[in-house]
This record gives C-alpha cells, sequence and structure tokens, in this order.
C-alpha cells in the first residue's frame, strides 16, 4: 500500500497581479516540488482549482489538525 502524502496548507499574503487567481487571507493546498522551490517558486492549486507556481514569499506554510486538513480537502474536493 502506498503510505498517504501529508497535505501542506500555506495562506496567501500577497496577490499583487494575480486579484483573480488569490485571495489575501486564504488558506491553499500547495505541493511540494523541489524544482519550483529551488527558483524560490511554490505550486499552489489556486481559485482556478489548478496548481500554478508562484512565487513563494507571497505564502506562508501552515500546520493544521487532521481535523482541519480533512475538511479542507473535501471542500477542495467539491
Amino acid at each position: 500500500m502506498k503510505k498517504k502524502e501529508p497535505a501542506h496548507f500555506v495562506v496567501c499574503l500577497d496577490n499583487e497581479g494575480y486579484p483573480a487567481s488569490l485571495e489575501i487571507g486564504k488558506l491553499y493546498r500547495f505541493i511540494p516540488d523541489e524544482k519550483a522551490e529551488a527558483e524560490g517558486l511554490i505550486r499552489v492549486f489556486d481559485e482556478s482549482g489548478e496548481d500554478y507556481a508562484f512565487d513563494a514569499d507571497r505564502f506562508h506554510p501552515i500546520s493544521v489538525p487532521t481535523v482541519v486538513e480533512k475538511a479542507l480537502l473535501a471542500a477542495s474536493h467539491s
């Protein structure tokens, strides 16, 4: 069996230039991506529901309790 990859979340701090794609203060799920991170980027599922690379300094990583993680993931799949 494949071990479940932990969900990762960030909060948006800056949406300058991307007001339709990002909302300040909103939580977003991100995908770890070593290539993007090496370039100072982070892959985030934006308002379109697709993942895109944004400057990492637009976000701050957060940890959420398991019950919150489950609720956020369920909401993102509906």
